[in-house]
């Protein structure tokens, strides 16, 4: 039973970013764009979080834990919405085609993430860039007095990081905004036929800047994590590693379901740590090869199976011009 709670309890830790990656992407493509550039979002955040934090208890004498965390969500926000506005500067207002522009800023995302992050590096005595003890254990997890020592359910709903809990709150809030507000209605009538959106008065291009940007945003926070948590506070080159293409098939195993993304992280989370649990007595290089193998599986899966309601968003992929309905 331990062996179990452990393995839940790392899954979850591990699919975190994952859950970012894949609510930003739902978000997105859910406006009519498929932006391909997740990993690259994700090295944007991933440094511009590090930064935030790094600069910020460089300078201040005594640094908050707290307010470290909040400077570095923030910066890693603002980091990932950066990347998707460029994206959606020359997919939306340019018409450049989606699959080259995010495939351009996968590439730009992770060139971005490593020279800077080589830059904070080569600024410090020790030669890598990293924060002091004080701001990592405030990305650990914290304890809730008398909840955290429930058995079995303690240690899997009350003792992670703050992230963990803001991804769980992002996907619920992203559920409630899809299914039962205006602007949720709106914004997927957006994705489904813009011309027929823009017809009825809604307008297309803030409603994809917007999805599109805040999309990014939660990618953004998702790099962030990689590289507070998974790399306690210290840059790694190429830290993402591919979670950003992951997290791209995560949408589709979520069938653009923000709270099927809960389930697909835990699921991906748990394979990719699946070593360190069960070992089998078989090569660490096939064990890593699983979250990608189930990612292959997943694809030819629903492309086999597709019902009308768990279908990609009909616009996704193609840009509106509103001189051509």
């Amino acid at each position: 039973m331990d062996k179990l709670i452990n393995l839940l309890y790392a899954a979850v830790l591990a699919g975190t970013p994952l859950l970012f990656g894949t609510l930003g992407e739902i978000l997105t493509e859910k406006s009519g764009n498929l932006n391909l550039g997740v990993e690259g979002m994700m090295f944007m955040g991933g440094v511009a979080g590090l930064a935030g934090a790094f600069y910020y208890e460089k300078f201040v004498t005594a640094p908050s834990g707290a307010l470290a965390v909040l400077i570095a969500v923030i910066c890693a926000f603002f980091s990932g919405a950066f990347g998707a506005l460029i994206y959606s500067f020359l997919t939306v207002t340019m018409r450049a085609n989606q699959n080259v522009t995010g495939l351009a800023l996968t590439i730009f995302g992770a060139g971005f993430g490593n020279f800077f992050g080589e830059v904070m590096a080569n600024t410090t005595a020790s030669g890598y860039a990293g924060v002091g003890n004080k701001i990592k254990d405030a990305f650990l997890g914290i304890s809730i007095p008398g909840l955290s020592s429930i058995p079995f359910f303690g240690k899997l709903l009350f003792n992670y990081n703050i992230l963990v809990y803001l991804g769980v709150i992002i996907a619920a809030a992203m559920a409630y905004l899809l299914n039962k507000t205006r602007a949720g209605l709106n914004l997927r009538a957006v994705g489904e036929n813009p011309a027929t959106a823009d017809a009825a008065g809604i307008n297309v291009t803030l409603f994809k800047y917007i999805a599109t940007c805040v999309g990014g945003g939660i990618c953004g926070i998702g790099g962030m994590y990689v590289v507070m948590v998974t790399c306690s506070g210290i840059w790694v080159h190429n830290c993402i590693n591919g979670m950003g293409w992951i997290a791209v098939a995560l949408v589709i195993f979520a069938t653009w379901n923000p709270s099927r993304a809960l389930l697909g992280s835990l699921v991906f989370g748990g394979l990719s740590i699946l070593r360190l649990y069960l070992p089998l007595g078989i090569p660490m290089q096939i064990y890593g090869t699983l979250p990608y193998a189930a990612t292959v599986v997943v694809l030819v899966a629903t492309s086999i199976r597709q019902s009308r309601e768990h279908r990609i968003p009909q616009s996704c992929g193609y840009n509106y011009f509103r001189e051509e309905r």
